[in-house]
């Protein structure tokens, strides 16, 4: 396969080499001389070439993450595999976050380089998966709100919420469950908004170590701190002129709350230990699964803040209250399945296994029942999803409840129910409608008393038993037991199957 190969090198020698290696390929080349002529080239006539060998370091000009960075917001995906002399680790984690699709150490190989512009344009070619991955980076491919389709009434409210917010360059908070597609939605409004096209960055404010959040969000100077080796911009400095989707924000400790609401109110941002403030132009979109309202009150997030980020307020429902967009949701994951399937052989779900999937709760959402049909299409043996690829889901469903108690699990209840009958133990009801759980157990007992921790381990034992269908390996590893262990708690709470196997035995004790 040749194509057109734009050549990127500050080095004349460098550049000639190259051009040498891949025109005795079969390929047709052209070259830049730095980034600001690469990037002149590439919009005058993107269409043009196939793939670009881009040199990360570039005295003088937009060096080769700049030029990576500047044609994700143009929006062109052609393959880049960049070449540098500093070929650490760092350097390359770097360029492929930036979405460079591979990476080589000059002086390169004529073979090794040759390989690597094969790949990329076979994978440009048949649209492969580590292209999709690109896109996704840099925005490309995330649903338009014109394809975000649904029968649900609560959810039409929602969306036709963020249309509105997509025409008005306001900060907007997007509010709902783990799992229900806060992100989805997010790109979503950037894709119809006037900052479409340009950066969309985004930081899960739940996942950053406390002490690395002020240097990940506002950035940090070479040397500010033990281990700041090389400067770094930070999140809101890479998203300028775009859109900073902070997500689970009500999950940023109070220190870093002060910084963001001036970051917010003043479009400025303080690099950990730089001298000068950085100018920012953004559009925030934030996302939570808390209470803000109850954080604000428990002093675990500033109320100036709050009603900074909540301009624009959207609550999208759970799955659970909208069965009706099951089916859909569905025949879209197992379109999904069968693309990512070599084979592809589930193209369809029997009415039953579909009225399973739409009884069932879904505590983790769309992912859940994402992450359902995906394994669902792996086990199949036909080309139709059956009630038998669902065996965790109907257990949960097939288990008993302990009593119709409404109180909170871990705390104390106000009005305690009568006695429950001690067993057999099933799933907890949920303590509040908006919160319901299959995977809640009480902490009381039927008098409002706190239940003995030996009570509290047998539901726990048997509730793992039943979501993993009696894998004794997997219920081991999850609750953090060895497997002897595990079957020993068994004989002891009088639970069958608490023999351990003898082959089991044997390989442990050989262990």
């Amino acid at each position: 396969m040749t194509a057109a190969i734009l050549v990127v090198d500050d080095d004349p020698v460098q550049r000639r080499l190259v051009q040498a290696a891949l025109e005795r390929s079969g390929h047709q080349t052209a070259s830049a001389e730095n980034g600001a002529q690469a990037l002149r080239m590439l919009e005058a006539e993107a269409g043009r070439f196939g793939a670009v060998i881009l040199d990360l370091v570039m005295p003088g000009g937009p060096d080769g993450l700049a030029v990576l960075r500047r044609m994700r917001e143009l929006g062109l995906t052609l393959p880049v595999i960049v070449q540098t002399a500093q070929g650490g680790i760092d350097t390359a984690v770097g360029a492929m976050r930036e979405g460079a699709f591979d990476f080589v150490v000059k002086p390169a190989s004529p073979p090794k380089l040759g390989a690597a512009v094969e790949n990329a344009l076979k994978v440009a070619a048949l649209g492969g998966e580590a292209q999709a991955r690109a896109e996704r980076r840099r925005g490309g491919g995330s649903p338009s709100l014109k394809e975000l389709s649904t029968r649900s009434p609560a959810m039409e409210r929602a969306l036709r919420l963020a249309r509105k917010a997509a025409a008005a360059d306001i900060p907007v908070l997007i509010e709902g469950e783990s799992g229900v597609g806060k992100e989805v939605l997010a790109r979503a409004i950037r894709a119809g908004g006037p900052r479409k096209g340009k950066p969309f960055v985004t930081v899960n404010c739940g996942a950053i170590p406390e002490n690395l959040v002020e240097s990940i969000l506002f950035g940090h100077e070479k040397g500010a701190f033990t281990g700041a080796s090389e400067r770094h911009a930070g999140k809101f400095v890479e998203a300028d002129g775009g859109t900073l989707f902070l997500d689970e924000v009500g999950d940023l400790p109070l220190p870093a709350q002060v910084k963001l609401l001036r970051a917010v109110q003043e479009g400025e941002v303080d690099p950990v230990g730089g001298r000068q403030t950085v100018k920012v132009d953004i559009r925030l979109i934030s996302a939570t699964h808390r209470n803000l309202i109850e954080r604000v009150r428990e002093g675990l997030f500033r109320e100036d803040l709050f009603y900074r980020l909540n301009v624009f307020p959207i609550m999208l429902p759970p799955l659970r209250a909208r069965p009706e967009d099951v089916p859909m949701l569905v025949e879209r994951f197992i379109a999904k399945a069968g693309a990512a399937s070599p084979i592809g052989r589930v193209t369809g779900i029997s009415r039953s296994a579909l009225a399973l999937l739409q009884g069932f709760d879904w505590p983790g959402n769309i992912r859940q029942l994402e992450n359902a049909v995906l394994r669902a299409a792996v086990l199949a043996e036909g080309d139709t999803l059956t009630e038998d690829e669902f065996p965790q889901i109907r257990a949960q469903m097939s288990l008993p409840a302990r009593s119709e108690a409404k109180a909170p699990a871990f705390s104390p209840a106000s009005d305690p129910a009568p006695a429950a009958e001690p067993a057999p133990r099933g799933l907890a009801p949920s303590f509040s409608e908006p919160l319901r759980s299959p995977g809640l157990l009480p902490a009381l007992d039927g008098h409002g008393e706190v239940r003995p921790l030996a009570e509290l381990e047998l539901d726990m034992i048997r509730f793992a038993l039943a979501h993993y269908g009696g894998q004794m390996s997997e219920v081991a590893r999850r609750l953090r037991i060895g497997r002897s262990t595990l079957y020993r708690k068994l004989r002891e709470h009088g639970i069958e199957g608490g023999e351990e196997p003898e082959e089991e035995a044997s390989e442990r004790l050989a262990s």
